[in-house]
């Protein structure tokens, strides 16, 4: 059984901070959320650091339509195509017509995107009809704007912010948030937070999977607290995984930036040819879940376990000018461009899935919202659209950000409030080994290629998993970090396996057809139950 909190307390003998509000997770979600409700007493902690948040380590750029051969309504449609049927389309609509108003504040403010010939420089990328994706020093945009919002951020006085906290627990009475537990991971003590409302933006869950793109700390730790006080999570079964990120053994899983394809990168197999267009029309630039769906099966027929992007008709000087950091990441492992070819494979990317909300972030549960990659609305349907994630950090970051000062709210009254952990056991549980075990499960099982078989067997020994590792109280990081990872991979084999059929990210074997009849629809659960809407 999963256990209500994670840990046994007593809010009389833990120090307390008292915040108008918290806000869980800075990357651009967060810091556009802070910056909107600046004039209130806001707290913004970090798992780790700035670094550690994907949008730091995002590469290809911002998707607006304000190209002059483009428009919000080109922008709209192809976000739907990607989506796969799914799409909340009150959604999308927002996200491409707000998306202007906030890409051209951020310009207001002082940020500087790439330019051509003083005209802003767009780039294509895989889904997109036409160019609409503006970039910052070359591959580097996710980087730049954290940077920028982060100082910005960093300048009002009212906004605290801290690093390494980690989000143990939400504190609830009555279906109603009103505080947090956290850990300061460096002095290994609790700090308690009492606070009108809490933000989660805690970023995805990359790393139950073997490979992934997203940085170490993205462990599903927002998800899993907000589930365990009854919030709703929606659309787990959809996990995109990013068709071309680096692969040599002992490397990183460094991302190689789709917009390497918008500019004319060519995916070759191992015999050096060109495959592409066996699977799509657009060939290269086809939306994500075609092109790494291709890239498995030119890995089966070739038995490699990589295929190549061929950058060789590029010039040296367009390369370390619009790909810097990829540029320099390659030559650390010596492979030297243009000349030579960059091994690449899909890995786990970016989780459509996530606490489910309102158009404004709102959750079903009193005083919690949620904003960015940890949460759903359907925005993205069953398949992100390239570009759109930072978009939406800025769109319904800053819609949270105003929604959180209007809401009326009663006075929250919570402390002398105990928990006892109730399930205590002194066994041992090597916690690095049971991520490392997660990890490895869900990558075999419940990866790109899924089916009935495969995902029953990682249920059953998620279950099996789980009848143990709640029995242990623990009091560190990686501890709580791999009991989150465990309740997050039951939920996504779980809604999987219920989804039978194949739609964008979600490919099963075994149900390779899509089927509107049936499966039009979204998958919630929560704790109680699982229900279909």
């Amino acid at each position: 059984m999963i256990p209500e909190y994670f840990i046994s307390f007593d809010t009389n003998l833990f120090p307390i901070e008292e915040t108008d509000f918290l806000i869980v997770g800075g990357g651009i979600s967060g810091l556009r959320a802070s910056i909107e409700i600046k004039s209130s007493k806001v707290l913004l902690i970090y798992k780790n650091g700035l670094n550690e948040t994907s949008t730091y380590n995002a590469q290809g750029g911002i998707a607006v339509g304000i190209n002059e051969t483009d428009s919000p309504t080109k922008h709209f449609n192809d976000t739907l195509k990607a989506g796969s049927g799914i799409n909340n389309e009150e959604a999308v609509k927002i996200l491409v017509n707000e998306g202007i108003d906030r890409v051209k504040e951020l310009i207001d403010w002082g940020f500087s995107f790439d330019k051509n010939n003083d005209k802003y420089h767009f780039t294509k990328e895989g889904g997109h009809s036409c160019n609409r994706i503006l970039h910052a020093d070359g591959d580097s945009t996710g980087k730049k704007v954290a940077e920028f919002l982060y100082q910005k951020v960093s300048s009002y006085p009212n906004i605290k912010i801290l690093h390494n906290y980690f989000l143990i627990d939400l504190i609830s009475v009555e279906n109603k948030i009103v505080g947090a537990i956290l850990l300061d991971t460096l002095k290994n003590s609790i700090l308690i937070i009492k606070t009108k409302a809490i933000v989660i933006a805690s970023g995805g869950a990359g790393q139950i999977f073997q490979e992934t793109t997203n940085p170490s700390s993205l462990t599903g730790d927002g998800h899993i607290s907000a589930f365990r006080k009854g919030a709703e999570l929606m659309d787990l079964e959809f996990f995109q995984f990013h068709p071309t990120t680096f692969y040599l053994a002992g490397a990183p899983r460094f991302l190689i930036s789709e917009a390497v394809r918008g500019e004319g990168g060519i995916l070759k197999n191992s015999y050096g040819d060109r495959f592409m267009s066996d699977y799509h029309p657009l060939k290269e630039l086809a939306p994500r879940d075609i092109v790494t769906k291709a890239i498995i099966d030119q890995m089966k027929k070739t038995n490699t376990n990589c295929v190549y992007l061929d950058l060789s008709h590029f010039s040296l000087s367009f390369i370390k000018e619009r790909f810097p950091t990829i540029y320099e990441f390659c030559k650390k492992y010596k492979i030297n461009l243009p000349k030579d070819l960059i091994p690449v494979r899909p890995s786990a990317h970016y989780f459509m899935g996530g606490i489910k909300i309102d158009l404004w972030g709102k959750t079903n549960l009193k005083n919690l919202y949620a904003c960015g990659e940890v949460a759903c609305n359907g925005l993205h349907g069953a398949n992100r659209l390239a570009s759109n994630s930072l978009l939406e950090g800025l769109v319904f970051g800053a819609r949270v950000g105003k929604v959180i000062q209007e809401d009326k709210r009663e006075k929250n009254n919570f402390f002398n409030f105990k928990y006892k952990f109730p399930q205590k056991a002194d066994i041992l549980i090597d916690k690095d080994d049971l991520k490392r075990s997660i990890k490895s499960l869900m990558w075999r099982n419940v990866g790109i290629e899924r089916d009935e078989e495969s995902l029953k067997y990682a249920l059953e020994k998620l279950n099996s998993w789980e009848k143990y590792a709640f029995l242990k109280e623990f009091r560190e990081r990686a501890g709580f970090e791999s009991q989150n990872m465990l309740v997050l991979a039951k939920l996504i084999t779980h809604s999987s396996l219920l989804r039978q059929e194949s739609r964008g990210t979600h490919y099963r074997t075994d149900y390779p057809k899509t089927d509107d009849k049936n499966w039009k629809k979204h998958i919630v659960v929560n704790k109680n139950n699982i229900n279909e809407i």
